[in-house]
């Protein structure tokens, strides 16, 4: 998509950010640096909001936002670039949110980009920019954006929320630890709950995604070394904040993507792989070297929509659509022949 707005001239005036500007650490030299850089952000619902609002405002030169999803009326409790005419018009999300954010800052070129982002389309989606953020709602995603970061020595930085917690760590290839050094391994399907199996309110997500837009803003600005090396989780309904120092785990583990340039998500031997069922309104999703366990899935599930299970199988059916889960990691979700909508419907109510 054509930018909204044309990148902004470094050479300008600088006082819509004076604010910003007499904040020493950053000053004149890391604003205009700012206003030189491109960004990335990666799924634009509660945390992309945010992400993107603050970064526009921010005056980063070029922001992309890429979301493959539309806004519904859930949404607007947390994702506060969206309004109930957006819902109306069934609006994607990466559309509205430029929409808005165009008229907030001119100076800034925004293109939203309303696409599902697979191992097939991340490294274009990631072309010329200088750092991606991540607001995204599923470990998949993120391991696939761990891979490219790595590969092209992009930075990044990781947030995720769920109920009343959030946590974030920003990863510089080579530098510091990746997500991969964090985690081995993407958590199987139905093994984690998602916001609408578990809730989450929206304060959370301000504060996780204003930490990534900190982070972002340190590198942006070329005030690397400011960047945090700690893993930080919070917790708001118990009022608490937990820093885990983990500059020094990138030498502890033996990491396949750091170390050994091993990049599976990004080489599609990992993820999903989609077809479109023929005649049936149906998508089937097949998710590769993975189990899931259909007791906990259907414990997990309960009181989310009608739920039968047997041991071959186990078939969800919430608002419009039916979702079939097999232990292999397969799925079919019947309703729509959107793969990008059944991805979505997937990551809901399954997970990753």
């Amino acid at each position: 998509m054509t930018p909204m707005n044309q990148p902004a001239d470094p050479s300008q005036n600088l006082e819509r950010y004076v604010r910003q500007v007499r904040y020493a650490p950053l000053g004149e030299e890391g604003q205009r640096r700012l206003m030189e850089s491109r960004v990335l952000v990666c799924g634009c619902g509660a945390l992309g909001n945010v992400l993107a609002t603050l970064l526009v405002r921010a005056g980063v030169g070029s922001v992309r936002i890429v979301d493959r999803d539309f806004v519904e009326t859930n949404n607007l409790q947390r994702q506060i670039l969206f309004d109930e005419d957006d819902v109306a018009r069934q609006m994607p999300k990466a559309v509205a949110a430029a929409e808005k954010l165009a008229r907030a800052n001119s100076q800034v070129a925004i293109e939203p980009v309303v696409a599902d982002v697979d191992a097939t389309n991340v490294e274009a989606l990631c072309e010329g920019v200088d750092m991606i953020v991540d607001g995204t709602d599923n470990f998949e995603t993120r391991f696939l954006l761990n891979d490219v970061a790595v590969k092209h020595g992009m930075p990044w930085v990781y947030g995720g929320c769920l109920g009343a917690e959030g946590q974030t760590m920003t990863i510089l290839p080579g530098e510091t630890p990746c997500l991969r050094c964090l985690m081995q391994d993407c958590p199987p399907p139905g093994t984690t709950p998602t916001c609408d199996t578990a809730g989450i309110l929206g304060p959370i997500v301000g504060v996780i995604a204003s930490i990534e837009a900190a982070e972002a803003i340190k590198v942006l600005g070329g005030r690397r070394d400011a960047i945090s090396r700690a893993l930080t989780v919070v917790e708001l309904w118990d009022a608490q904040i937990r820093q885990v120092d983990v500059s020094s785990l990138r030498d502890q583990v033996d990491c396949p993507t750091c170390k050994g340039g091993r990049f599976p998500w990004l080489a599609g031997k990992q993820g999903f792989r989609t077809a479109v069922l023929c005649g049936r309104n149906a998508v089937q999703l097949t998710h590769t070297g993975t189990s899931v366990s259909l007791d906990d899935l259907a414990a997990r599930l309960e009181g989310i929509g009608r739920v039968v299970k047997n041991p071959f199988l186990l078939r969800l059916e919430v608002d419009r659509y039916q979702i079939t889960v097999f232990p292999d990691g397969r799925a079919i979700v019947a309703g729509t022949d959107d793969v990008a909508a059944a991805r979505t419907v997937y990551a809901k109510y399954v997970g990753n």
